[in-house]
């Protein structure tokens, strides 16, 4: 791998003086490039094995970038991603790899919340996000990842796993099983609606966790939106629903124990005042269905761990054998406890709606 040569490739400012590894990421190689006039680039090799179509890719994260960046208004910034000599987004090296790059953003990642407020700036750069797409073409971007939000679907890809049994564990996870299944036609609610028309379709990030949000090191306000990989055509309710799943659950998909795995109230309340506070074209049937998404989302992943542990754990990547069981009975947990609070989740929306148009009067 000659970096030199794939630096070559990309127009940028100034000289590289130094290339060093940067980063967790676990699918992308990705490397700081800091150069003689002080600015730095990220530069990363784009995991064909994960990403199948790295040109389609690039085209609706750029394309989605450049949108942006005629729009932002100084508050928030976003990522800006360098072209090639020839005029891409995206650079195909001689043994057939592809590469991307973009300027360097300062700030910090978090994996957790340390505070509501870390929580509630997730929910305004989320909310900014999709707010200012909401006039993006959308069903312009490439389906690179075909169905993957399409929950009737999942339940179709589950219920054949359950039926081909590979490894023998369908008996051993049957009350797993009677659950999801029993809940199939709520998890559909948001396809059914895009399909209807009932739901706008909109530009979704889907991959809306707290460590996909730069914050200022020193404020920890909120000041880009990383990771445009699984940009995609969608409902905003795969988004919201997603961040709320994983941002305002007691215990996470990895937890040990799926009986002290809940949804937060109070989480999810500072998760959605900053969203909605963010995000002011949301159509009614948007806002009402807040609750569900985030329903419908907990169900989904507990389908696709599910299916991943019938089918021999060949998705997801595994610490012991039964991790993957482990994950799906975490958010098995999480939504039979949002069932239970359901009432308490749509009176929340509700309040804030109240709140938040009086306010803008």
């Amino acid at each position: 791998m000659k970096i030199d040569n794939v630096l070559c490739a990309f127009e940028f400012n100034g000289e590289p003086v130094s290339c060093q590894e940067f980063g967790k990421g676990r699918i992308n190689s990705t490397f700081m490039i800091q150069t003689d006039t002080g600015k730095a680039y990220v530069l990363q090799l784009i995991n064909k094995r994960v990403f199948k179509d790295p040109v389609k890719l690039m085209e609706n994260a750029s394309r989605v970038t450049n949108y942006l960046l005629e729009r932002t208004d100084g508050c928030y910034t976003t990522l800006r991603y360098m072209q090639t000599k020839s005029g891409t987004y995206c650079h195909q090296d001689e043994q057939g790899e592809y590469w991307r790059m973009y300027e360097f953003v300062p700030g910090i990642g978090l994996d957790a919340p340390d505070s509501d407020e870390d929580l509630y700036q997730c929910a305004l750069a989320f909310g900014w996000f999709q707010n200012l797409l909401a006039d993006f073409p959308a069903d312009s971007l490439h389906e690179t990842i075909p169905c993957f939000h399409n929950t009737i679907d999942r339940y179709q890809k589950l219920k054949e796993s359950i039926a081909a049994d590979v490894m023998g564990r369908a008996d051993s996870v049957r009350a797993e099983i009677d659950y999801l299944l029993s809940r199939e036609e709520i998890a559909g609610t948001i396809q059914r609606k895009l399909d209807s028309g009932e739901l706008p379709l909109r530009v979704t990030h889907n991959d809306t966790k707290l460590n996909n949000v730069l914050l200022d090191p020193i404020t920890h306000q909120s000041v880009c939106v990383l990771d445009l990989d699984t940009v995609l055509p969608g409902s905003s309710l795969y988004d919201y629903g997603d961040s709320v799943r994983f941002g305002a659950a007691n215990g996470g998909e990895d937890a040990e124990d799926p009986s002290l795995v809940s949804l937060n109230l109070h989480l999810f309340e500072v998760y959605t005042k900053g969203y909605l506070e963010a995000v002011t074209s949301l159509t009614e049937k948007e806002i009402d269905l807040l609750p569900i998404g985030a329903l419908v989302i907990t169900l989904e992943l507990a389908t696709r761990f599910l299916k991943d542990y019938l089918d021999g754990d060949i998705y997801f990547k595994i610490k012991e054998p039964h991790h993957n069981l482990l994950r799906a009975r975490n958010q098995i947990a999480l939504a039979q406890d949002m069932e239970q609070k359901m009432t308490d989740m749509e009176a929340i929306v509700r309040s804030l709606r109240r709140t938040l148009s009086k306010c803008s009067i």
